[in-house]
């Protein structure tokens, strides 16, 4: 779709001081093994992973930014005996902190109260698929899509805030629609959908083509719109630029129906969100403390043990070029998109090595002279 307007991100969150969400990687171990799985994930513990007393810290240093989300990741956090401890650590210092727990037997109903009551204040699970034949082939343990129901159910019964996460590939593209509408029938608040990055278990041909992943930008956008469902992405943040491009020519709808006296129809779902990237506003910590621009881009800026991750944040070599837009090569350092999306670095990175090169999976051509 050609652009029909120059992108206008607003006034943002100073991203160059503090993440809008710091991830915390507090394992890799977990009892599944997803076809995409960037971690390449298995069912024991690293004994290199930071413990308590570390974790403890690394939350209070978290807190040093301010008030960001801090996600308890994985692998799955429930193979930490732990996990109950740190949550209330993050609650005891006034973080708020989303779970991700895998859909295993692990995540019970007494689990998902367990998580409750120490204080997560979001619970985000993996949907995959709308039936089992399709979530429990791309997880690759049976049952793991009934594991997620029933936690689902109990969590809305707790009155638990809920985001569901799929992530897009070939294997579920077409199925799209109906996880949409089973996730707002289950009470999600938000549906994050992460697009495949070729990397981890994903690097065998599974990611969608650029003109696929088009198709399901402006798909995600109407079934925001259909369904009033808040959608996020992850390592897909052209979806701003579609999302831009489509209320751009909503306006010109609606003042087409105004100048004819019809009356005007308020807009719902489409948000751009806030322009968080890979090291701009998102910042990931592994199980071993190395401080990356996300889980999906493996490079270090240092490790929490040896400095804080403030620090790192703000003052690394790395996270600095990453909030740079005049670093961006090829299309993207063209693109009059690129203030507000910039491409995903990650996906640029797997694929090339450089991680300011332009995204080879957006579709987008700039305007001539831009």
């Amino acid at each position: 779709m050609p652009s029909t307007t120059k992108a206008d991100p607003g006034p943002a969150p100073d991203f160059a001081l503090s993440p809008l969400v710091a991830i915390w990687e507090l394992t890799q171990a977990c009892d599944l093994a997803c076809v995409h799985c960037r971690a390449e994930a298995r069912p024991w513990r690293d004994p290199r992973e930071l413990t308590t007393w570390e974790g403890f810290r690394l939350i209070e240093a978290v807190r040093g930014f301010g008030s960001p989300i801090l996600v308890l990741s994985g692998g799955d956090p429930l193979k930490r005996p732990d996990v109950h401890d740190l949550l209330r650590h993050a609650r005891d210092v006034g973080l708020r902190v989303a779970v991700t727990p895998s859909g295993t037997p692990l995540l019970d109903e007494r689990a998902v109260g367990d998580l409750r009551e120490a204080g997560a204040d979001l619970l985000a699970l993996s949907l995959d698929g709308s039936t089992a034949e399709v979530h429990d082939r791309f997880r690759q343990v049976p049952g793991s899509y009934e594991a997620t129901r029933r936690a689902l159910e109990e969590a809305r019964r707790l009155g638990f805030p809920l985001q569901v996460n799929t992530t897009v590939s070939c294997h579920n593209a077409s199925d799209l629609s109906a996880i949409a509408v089973l996730a707002r029938r289950l009470g999600a608040v938000l549906w994050s959908v992460f697009f495949l990055v070729p990397t981890g278990r994903g690097r065998h041909g599974q990611a969608l083509s650029p003109w696929e992943q088009e198709r399901v930008f402006h798909l995600l956008y109407d079934l925001s719109r259909a369904l009033g469902l808040e959608i996020k992405t992850t390592a897909a943040p052209p979806y701003r630029r579609v999302v831009l491009q489509r209320q751009a020519l909503e306006r010109e709808a609606a003042a087409a129906a105004t100048a004819a006296g019809l009356p005007e129809v308020p807009p719902r779902g489409g948000r751009t969100g806030a322009g968080v990237n890979d090291g701009n506003g998102f910042l990931f910590v592994s199980h071993t403390g190395e401080v990356c621009p996300s889980g999906f881009l493996p490079l270090s800026a240092g490790n929490v043990r040896d400095r804080n991750v403030v620090e790192i944040y703000r003052d690394s070599d790395l996270f600095r070029a990453l909030r740079d837009p005049d670093r961006l090569k090829g299309r993207c350092g063209r693109c009059e998109f690129r203030e507000v999306c910039g491409g995903a670095r990650s996906r640029a990175y797997a694929r090339t090595g450089d991680v300011h090169a332009a995204d080879p999976y957006c579709a987008y051509a700039p305007p001539a002279g831009s």
